[in-house]
């Protein structure tokens, strides 16, 4: 068994307040739950408007398999119209 955890650094360009942010967040954290079946909290900058950090968790069988579905997360993410990847850090564990 294998757990992934992926930290993102994400941007959201067109968030004018917090509400527009947790709105965004929302959509993308729904999406990500149900198309990939992982857990995904926001960890950092609740206070700031444009700019989020958030934590994906997931449990797969090996690592191969567990790296893939991180890999697909991130490109998922990078296709996001609402939202820019700054930087991203990836654990297998």
């Amino acid at each position: 068994m294998t757990i992934g955890i992926l930290r993102l650094l994400l941007f959201i360009p067109h968030s004018n307040s917090l509400k527009d942010k947790r709105m965004v967040l929302h959509s993308l954290k729904a999406k990500l739950r149900n198309h990939f079946n992982i857990a995904v909290t926001q960890l950092d900058d609740e206070d700031k408007w444009q700019r989020t950090t958030l934590a994906v968790v997931g449990v797969e069988k090996n690592k191969t398999t567990m790296n893939r579905t991180l890999s697909e997360i991130i490109n998922y993410i990078r296709g996001f119209n609402a939202i820019n990847l700054i930087d991203y850090e990836m654990e297998l564990i």
